[in-house]
């Protein structure tokens, strides 16, 4: 009878693991939720606009959690499969993911800034979390208003970026790396 040998490290661990997985889509899905609201909010009337801007808030608030969960998991127990990708890949994989953790922690702050800046609380689920400091002068809070704005903008810009250097790699160049960050019950082995 013929013992069966492990997979090597290559074959065992093609995917990342559910958590990574899980915030990554978590990340992508919100952070388009908050730019199709941030964007469209100023059309409906006042009852609707209301509801857009608390789910916003709310939405911003959770989007700053899961980013800083997936900074934690990432620095600590989170797969990674840089052993699979080439030199220059990895080193674009590595400046792409830097650069939107950073703009996503940028862009949380902004709000936070922009909301108790104006002097407003932040709505989280109807809960209201007061301002902590002293209300920023019109111009600053114009300044740190566009700069919100326009950091969105480039997170948007370098996601599209990202999905389609993933598209690139999965149907061009068949190398596997879209699959690799899908639930593994999804992929066919």
């Amino acid at each position: 009878m013929k013992q069966a040998s492990a997979p090597d490290q290559t074959q065992q661990f093609r995917h990342y693991d559910a958590l990574t997985v899980f915030l990554h889509w978590a990340t992508a899905l919100l952070v388009l939720f908050q730019f199709a609201l941030g964007e469209t909010w100023g059309l409906p009337t006042k009852p609707v606009h209301h509801l857009m801007v608390v789910a916003h808030l709310t939405a911003g608030i959770v989007l700053s959690v899961v980013v800083f969960v997936r900074l934690y998991w990432r620095l600590t127990g989170g797969r990674r499969l840089a052993f699979l990708l080439s030199l220059l890949d990895r080193l674009c994989a590595v400046a792409m993911e830097s650069a939107l953790y950073g703009l996503l922690v940028t862009e949380a702050g902004l709000g936070f800034a922009w909301r108790w800046g104006a002097g407003q609380s932040m709505s989280f689920f109807g809960f209201l979390i007061p301002p902590p400091f002293t209300r920023f002068s019109s111009g600053t809070l114009t300044w740190v208003e566009n700069l919100h704005s326009w950091n969105a903008w480039l997170i948007i810009a370098l996601a599209v970026g990202h999905a389609g250097a993933a598209l690139f790699h999965q149907f061009i160049l068949k190398d596997g790396v879209l699959s690799r960050m899908l639930p593994e019950r999804s992929v066919n082995p």
